[in-house]
């Protein structure tokens, strides 16, 4: 229920908040001088109109918008509209045609701890939806006046009331009400418990819709309405800004950006630690959680130490760049983001990744460190498995050599360098896709020993799928090792084979032997390495370089051209096994291979040349600093479409 609920919500505020055109100069702070101080979390994009104008000139936006595209984007669109929007709009009175158009500055999205009391007294999570209509704020009015209209004929109830002087209407309905609309329009959603209906009858939900000037707000939290009305007029409620955590984070990464989102993990999780203390967590429980507090248990993972998470969308003529910001202080820092520090080391492609190498990451992770620091995390949040830890390892291997000692053969002889580097699929099929040919590195200071040593691992595997050989290749020795079978896409169970060797400080491990030949052939220097692909060094300074300790490559050019063939190729396929998944049960889908195709007709994709100069390349880089984890992600814009 609550998540149909939450559907819904979103549902409303899109058809409140659609938008299309391009106009400025409504006298609306910004969202972060409009929100209160006390705002939890926030996801917003300052100017639409202005963001869409620029979406629509990148890769994505001008693919979508190609010709050839037509055929697939209109059988798509039109099944949405008929299937989603139109019985939508028949249950609620409203037409999405009369709403697109009217935001045209800020659409924003906040949550808070403010919002209506629960059963247990405590108030429950408050939610505003604004959106700036600037000069369409008379179209604004006349929506609304005809939506609290068509509200009260339908027989729901409302209530008008004044805030700061402005009128809201509260719309009242019942969840069930909600259940019955979600119900025709998902006809296929999970059949519900014998009971469930009246449970839901007796709860209400308020949710407040009014006007501001160019300002629309719609809310269940009259508290929050009433601080940004004050902020609207500037008066001195206190906002978001002043709030130091966002502040820190919005000088850092979210100014001047298209979109951008942020959290305030800090407060989020110590309302959740303090709820399931006092016993009022999901399931009760007391705030046990394996035994212990779960306050406790938050701080030795290391959860006390989060303090927010921000993210932000810019779009340049160049490409998009995503920025992602977890703050973590480093005096703060233990159990899972202690484990996950890395130095800030080179991480770029080394000579032997060859340059038809499609997809490439690099991690620089202290890796005797990081097993340490989960041991010991494991240790202190589960003790009574200490045990069985020491049982394991201390063991492990004493069945082929009583003197193999785990920590020293395998554990210590790790480094801290972790590459792996794939190719496009071999075979055009979806089995092919969901396993391309790929090669995993791992550095150590004594490789040869740590390779030997991964033999006792299979003293943790099933006996029949713990087969091991080994052979010589190129004057190397090449170890074979059964893994246990995996499922393919047809339900056909695939037996693999981990084949791994020692050479240049790394073991190198792969399921495709000519992968593994390949490396150990690569040694003489020849052929052409992907470090050198143009483009690649100029990307890579989007994302703050290749030295930071965390660097990733996809040359989408090349994944694409094979994903597109494989999706066309294999379009049946692909529609039959969305028919039997539970989603597709719950779209009214389930057994109905037919209703896929009228939605997602892969067939009707154009061919790869028509498309291409849509995409290039992707990369990614991650840096640890003494606040916390920055990641970004740069799509890059094809020469083709630069010129």
């Amino acid at each position: 229920m609550k998540r149909k609920t939450g559907f819904l919500t979103l549902l409303l505020a899109a058809s409140l908040t659609s938008l299309t055109s391009l106009t400025y100069g409504a006298d609306v702070p910004p969202p972060e001088k409009l929100l209160p101080a006390d705002t939890l979390g926030v996801l917003t994009i300052p100017e639409y109109a202005k963001t869409k104008a620029r979406a629509g000139q990148q890769p994505l936006g001008r693919l979508l918008g190609d010709p050839s595209m037509k055929p697939f984007r209109e059988k798509l669109v039109g099944k949405f509209k008929s299937d989603i929007v139109t019985p939508l709009e028949k249950e609620f009175g409203i037409k999405y045609a009369d709403y697109s158009g009217l935001a045209q500055g800020q659409i924003t999205l906040a949550v808070s701890a403010n919002g209506p009391k629960e059963a247990d007294g405590d108030a429950g999570l408050g939610f505003v939806v604004l959106v700036d209509c600037r000069d369409k704020s008379a179209q604004l009015q006349t929506n609304l006046t005809t939506l609290r209209t068509k509200w009260v004929d339908s027989g729901k109830k409302t209530r008008t009331e004044k805030i700061r002087d402005v009128e809201f209407t509260t719309l009242i309905f019942e969840t069930s009400e909600l259940s019955k609309v979600m119900d025709k329009v998902f006809p296929g959603g999970p059949e519900k418990e014998k009971g469930d209906g009246e449970a839901d009858k007796g709860k209400k939900l308020e949710w407040m819709i009014g006007q501001s000037g160019s300002l629309f707000i719609l809310g269940n939290s009259s508290r929050d309405i009433e601080k940004i009305l004050v902020n609207q007029s500037g008066g001195g409620a206190g906002s978001l800004a002043d709030q130091g955590s966002f502040a820190a984070s919005y000088s850092a990464l979210l100014r001047d950006t298209q979109a951008y989102g942020w959290l305030d993990l800090k407060t989020i999780l110590g309302n959740l630690a303090k709820a399931a203390a006092d016993g009022k967590g999901e399931g009760g429980g007391g705030g046990q959680a394996f035994g212990m507090q779960a306050d406790k248990l938050m701080s030795i993972l290391g959860l006390n130490g989060l303090q927010s998470l921000a993210f932000s969308l810019k779009d340049t003529p160049e490409g998009s760049l995503i920025n992602v910001n977890v703050s973590v202080p480093e005096s703060g820092r233990r159990g899972i983001f202690k484990l996950l520090s890395f130095s800030a080391k080179d991480a770029s492609p080394p000579a032997f990744v060859p340059t038809d190498a499609v997809k490439f990451s690099r991690w620089r992770l202290d890796l005797p460190k990081a097993w340490e620091i989960l041991e010991n995390t494991l240790v202190e949040a589960v003790p009574q498995i200490a045990g069985v830890i020491k049982m394991v390892v201390d063991n492990a291997g004493k069945d082929q050599d009583p003197n193999f000692d785990l920590r020293k053969s395998l554990i210590q002889n790790l480094g801290d360098d972790i590459i792996n580097f794939e190719k496009v699929p071999r075979a055009s099929t979806l089995d092919g896709m969901g396993s391309p040919p790929s090669l995993t590195l791992v550095s150590s200071p004594r490789p040869e020993q740590l390779a030997s040593s991964i033999r006792a691992l299979t003293a943790l595997m099933p006996a029949q799928a713990s087969k091991f050989k080994e052979r010589e290749f190129l004057g190397r020795k090449v170890y074979a090792l059964s893994l246990p079978a995996s499922m393919a896409a047809g339900g056909k169970a695939v037996e693999k084979t981990l084949h791994y060797a020692a050479s240049g400080g790394y073991v190198a491990l792969t399921t495709d032997i000519a992968m593994l030949e390949e490396y150990l052939r690569s040694n003489d220097g020849s052929g052409k390495s992907l470090r050198d692909t143009p483009g690649l060094a100029e990307n890579a300074q989007k994302v703050g370089g290749m030295a930071t300790g965390l660097f990733t490559y996809e040359n989408q050019r090349e994944t694409t051209r094979s994903e597109l063939e494989i999706l066309k190729k294999e379009s049946g396929t692909l529609a039959n096994l969305f028919s039997a998944s539970p989603i597709a049960g719950r779209l009214g889908m389930a057994d109905n291979a037919s209703k896929f195709k009228d939605w997602v007709d892969f067939s009707l994709l154009p061919p790869y040349e028509q498309i291409s100069k849509y995409f290039y390349q992707t990369v990614a880089g991650g840096a640890v600093t003494s606040e916390g984890f920055n990641f970004k992600v740069f799509n890059a814009t094809s020469p083709e479409l630069r010129k």
